[in-house]
């Protein structure tokens, strides 16, 4: 098999030079290097690869190059290989240029001249990148296929499902010709029959032996010929490799909610030794997993997407020995005597000697009339990477004014033709991070409506207009897309009465907690409860779910962390 290829661009041929020398003393051995000395001879380097079906690791561009810069050539570049870590080579006055481009192009990483040493400077980036780009998974992505409706809310939970848990498939229309083969073939087997798409209701109808039959959508059909209609979150995700049953019945401490603070909980609880079991209901990441890109996350200078940043904190928890379940549904929380019981929708349980809350928090509905029939057909809270690509070219609607927003309104703007943010108050400066304000002041596709509201919604059978409400009265815009980014709720009703809330549904710990009224006689009061502990002994809370937290990943992560040093001291002294 041929050597992955690293392809290297730059005009200055001294550098270009150098670029090569230090990658091939280094690299040499596992990996083709191919130089160029222009930007128009890597375009030509990178198709000729694409034609003769060679993999790309990485590209390395100079961002000042004539004709075309780093970012452009890079933007070409990824058409081609879209799997390629991307590299851009730049001067310390062109430092501003490379942030920006990491909106752009999805840079990887900038590098600045000089790097000497290599040791130090060069080769680390590189390593990080090569490792990265092994990790990731460049199957063919016809090895999973999704066949659904475009505007079908069922066929955008599969699809939403996979794409965090970061599962490569191929979507098609059942009304595609290859769709319809799919669908045809499914139902000679005993499945669905093949037909067009009833875009409101997620349903196909088609002609077989016997006359019309009806198909319901999404089909799902995995790699060995497995099909799968309409499944359930917990039968895809067996259906995908992912661990759905508990190992034992029996834990050292169960960590609730998969999110940042519950992945933080994790490793720490796994590397400490402590039997560890987290449960996710949707995806490792939570909502942060959804985010574009996060910027302001200590040790990632150049940013990292909330997937990638959860894939690596879920293989880290992994390592440790944590035990990871996907798509079960928690559903209750008892105490007896010693142990903290868990109970699943399926009617299964598992316990533990502790527990920890970190089911997070979900984007609040926005409550406009009308706008809940299109939920999955048009409206979409959150999940603008699952949905991007499909805005192509298109206009679309942001509803929100914190970080989420601005991370998916600048994350858009590199599909749609225009991205209209749509903010209820004044101003940003009071939910917004600086950096992301100035980023979308910069992005001349992105407007920005203060003082707007959207009051009404109406399409048949998917969004296709809603109205704006602002200073100078209502007004209709014609939308398909519509994301919305507002608010949180916790996911917390399931705890009925066992677990002490404030009145928004927040978790309760510490020196929050009442004095004591919701405890039975036989829990001892402690006089200064542990700050993330709730009032249930041996329970505690991290990340947004709990009152009174910061509502950052970084936060969420420190307090799943130290959750697990107070699981230490309560298990110490039990």
């Amino acid at each position: 098999m041929e050597k992955p290829v690293i392809v290297t661009v730059d005009d200055d041929p001294g550098v270009s030079r150098s670029v090569a020398r230090d990658l091939r003393r280094r690299y040499g051995h596992a990996y083709r290097v191919v130089r160029a000395d222009s930007a128009a001879d890597g375009i030509a380097s990178v198709r000729e690869l694409r034609l003769r079906g060679d993999d790309v690791a990485a590209i390395l561009a100079d961002y000042r190059m004539p004709q075309m810069n780093g970012v452009e050539f890079l933007e070409q570049a990824m058409d081609l290989y879209p799997y390629a870590r991307r590299v851009l080579l730049t001067a310390y006055a062109d430092t501003e240029a490379a942030i920006q481009a990491i909106n752009v192009v999805d840079l990887d990483h900038y590098l600045l001249k000089p790097w000497d040493p290599p040791e130090e400077k060069f080769y680390p980036v590189l390593d990080a990148q090569l490792e990265a780009w092994q990790r990731t998974d460049r199957r063919e992505s016809d090895e999973l296929r999704v066949v659904g409706a475009r505007w079908s809310a069922p066929s955008y939970e599969v699809r939403d499902f996979l794409a965090r848990n970061q599962v490569p498939y191929r979507w098609m229309l059942a009304d595609s010709a290859e769709g319809a083969e799919l669908l045809a073939a499914a139902g000679a087997a005993g499945g669905p029959a093949a037909g067009p798409a009833d875009t409101a209701t997620g349903t196909a109808t088609g002609t077989a032996t016997g006359g019309t039959v009806p198909a319901r959508l999404p089909l799902v059909v995995t790699a060995d010929g497995t099909t799968l209609v309409a499944p359930a979150p917990a039968e895809l995700a067996q259906a995908v490799g992912l661990s759905t049953a508990p190992a034992t019945d029996f834990y050292d401490l169960i960590v609730i909610g998969g999110g940042p603070g519950g992945l933080g909980a994790a490793v720490y609880g796994a590397s400490e030794g402590l039997r560890t079991v987290m449960v996710e209901q949707h995806a490792s990441g939570g909502q942060a997993g959804q985010s574009s890109r996060i910027e302001n996350y200590l040790g990632f200078p150049d940013g990292v997407s909330g997937s990638q940043l959860a894939d690596r904190a879920r293989r880290q928890a992994l390592k440790f020995g944590a035990e990871l379940l996907s798509a079960r549904t928690v559903t209750s929380l008892e105490v007896k005597g010693q142990a903290r019981v868990v109970g699943f929708d399926d009617g299964g349980t598992i316990a533990a000697h502790t527990v920890i809350l970190a089911t997070g928090v979900s984007y609040r509905r926005l409550g406009t009339p009308g706008l809940d029939d299109f939920i999955g057909s048009g409206c979409y809270y959150g999940a603008a990477m699952t949905e991007a690509p499909e805005c192509r070219d298109r206009e679309v609607y942001i509803v929100g004014a914190a970080n989420s927003a601005g991370q998916g309104a600048v994350y858009l703007s590199g599909y749609a033709a225009k991205v209209h943010l749509i903010v209820r108050g004044d101003g940003l400066e009071r939910t917004m991070s600086h950096y992301l304000i100035e980023q979308i002041a910069q992005i001349p596709n992105i407007e920005v409506h203060l003082g707007t509201e959207v009051v009404g919604a109406e399409g048949d059978g998917h969004l296709e207009r809603i109205t704006l409400k602002d200073a100078a009265g209502e007004r209709t815009a014609d939308a398909e897309w519509l994301f919305v980014f507002i608010g949180a709720e916790p996911l917390t009703d399931w705890l009925g009465e066992t677990v002490e809330r404030d009145g928004r549904g927040f978790i309760l710990t510490g020196p929050d907690l009442t004095a004591g009224e919701s405890r039975p006689r036989n829990w001892p009061l402690r006089r200064e409860p542990y700050h993330l502990e709730t009032n249930v002994p041996g329970v505690f809370a991290a990340g947004d779910v709990r009152a009174d937290s910061i509502k950052r990943v970084a936060s969420a992560v420190g307090e799943g962390a130290m959750a697990v040093a107070l699981v230490h001291r309560y298990l110490e002294k039990t």
